[in-house]
């Protein structure tokens, strides 16, 4: 069974730093457009950083300049590295792929969830 694994969330004060890291698992064929979204409370999930199809990268306005988002295809993994937090950037963040399975058709996967808090 295919699935997302977020690790890499927590407390940091502003200013501070994390890294994020989602790791696709189970019997893959092929991934595409692996990406990170967030969600704040009261607010609506929003794209924060992702690969595009052809390999390209997007960003949030919010977030430029201050995340990084890169992947290690070997291991199917992505990674979120997020400097200069502010406490705007407390969400839950989730990682999203469109995955195509062995002996299945491409569907889109979401992780768990991580939760980063940006707090003094």
């Amino acid at each position: 069974q295919v699935q997302l694994v977020e690790s890499g969330g927590g407390l940091v004060q502003p200013g501070g730093s994390l890294r994020l890291s989602c790791a696709a698992s189970g019997s893959i064929r092929s991934i595409n457009a692996m990406g990170w979204y967030r969600q704040a409370p009261g607010k609506q999930r929003e794209l924060v950083a992702g690969f595009t199809p052809s390999g390209g990268t997007n960003y949030a306005d919010s977030v430029k300049g201050r995340f990084l988002i890169s992947r290690d295809n070997a291991k199917n993994t992505v990674f979120l590295q997020m400097d200069s937090l502010i406490p705007e950037d407390t969400a839950v963040y989730y990682c999203n792929a469109d995955i195509n399975p062995w002996g299945s058709i491409w569907k889109n996967y979401w992780g768990q969830g991580t939760q980063v808090t940006v707090s003094s």
